[in-house]
C-alpha cells in the first residue's frame, strides 16, 4: 500500500514539474492531508506512514529537477509552511515544530527530512499540489492557473494542482464587434 501511495505522488508530482515548466530553485508547495489519503475526513487520523510515503515520492522528484518543496503545516499551525532554509533566505523565520496532530504528518516529515528546516508564515510557490483539499492557495504567487493531472487522487485524497503565471499589466485587450479596443 504504501508503494503505491509513493508511486502516484511521484507521477503527480513529475506530471506538474513537466506541465506547469518548473525549473531549478523554483517552489513547489504541498499541502497533504494523510487522513483524506487513508480516507478519513481530514484532520481525523493523521497517519506518520502514509505521509512518509507521500513525501517521499514528492521530494524525489523535486529533487531531480532541484527544486525547491514546500510543506504546508496544517490550520492548527496557521499553514505554516517547512521549507529549506536555503530557499527562503530573507525571509522573517517562525518559531514552530510541526508534530503529526499540530501541523500534520506531512510537514511534520518534511521538518525530520530537510537538512536545514525552517517555518516561514508564508510564501509565494510557483507550482503547487494540494492533496485532500488542504487548500494551498494563499502560497501560491499570482495568477494561479489550474493543471489538469492524469490521475486525480493519491490514495483514496483529492488532488488539485495550480502552476501560476505572470500578471497581465497593462492596457486592456477587448474586442467588440470585432474591432480590437
Amino acid at each position: 500500500m504504501y508503494h503505491e501511495i509513493e508511486k502516484q505522488a511521484a507521477l503527480a508530482a513529475q506530471e506538474l514539474i513537466e506541465k506547469a515548466g518548473l525549473t531549478a530553485h523554483q517552489t513547489l508547495v504541498v499541502g497533504c492531508s494523510s487522513s483524506e489519503v487513508c480516507g478519513n475526513r481530514i484532520g481525523s487520523n493523521s497517519n506518520p506512514d502514509i505521509a512518509k510515503a507521500v513525501f517521499s515520492g514528492i521530494y524525489e522528484e523535486t529533487c531531480k529537477h532541484n527544486i525547491y518543496l514546500a510543506a504546508q503545516c496544517c490550520e492548527h499551525l496557521n499553514r505554516a509552511i517547512i521549507i529549506e532554509q536555503d530557499a527562503v533566505p530573507f525571509s522573517e523565520i517562525v518559531n514552530v515544530v510541526p508534530q503529526p496532530k499540530a501541523g500534520g504528518s506531512f510537514a511534520t516529515t518534511a521538518y525530520q527530512t530537510f537538512k536545514h528546516p525552517v517555518a516561514v508564515e508564508e510564501i509565494k510557490a510557483d507550482a503547487g499540489l494540494d492533496i485532500g483539499d488542504t487548500l494551498i492557495g494563499m502560497h501560491l504567487k499570482k495568477v494561479a492557473v489550474p493543471v489538469r493531472l492524469t490521475n486525480r487522487t493519491i490514495g483514496e485524497a483529492h488532488v488539485t494542482a495550480a502552476r501560476v503565471r505572470p500578471k497581465f499589466i497593462g492596457g486592456i485587450r477587448a474586442h467588440y464587434d470585432d474591432t480590437l479596443l
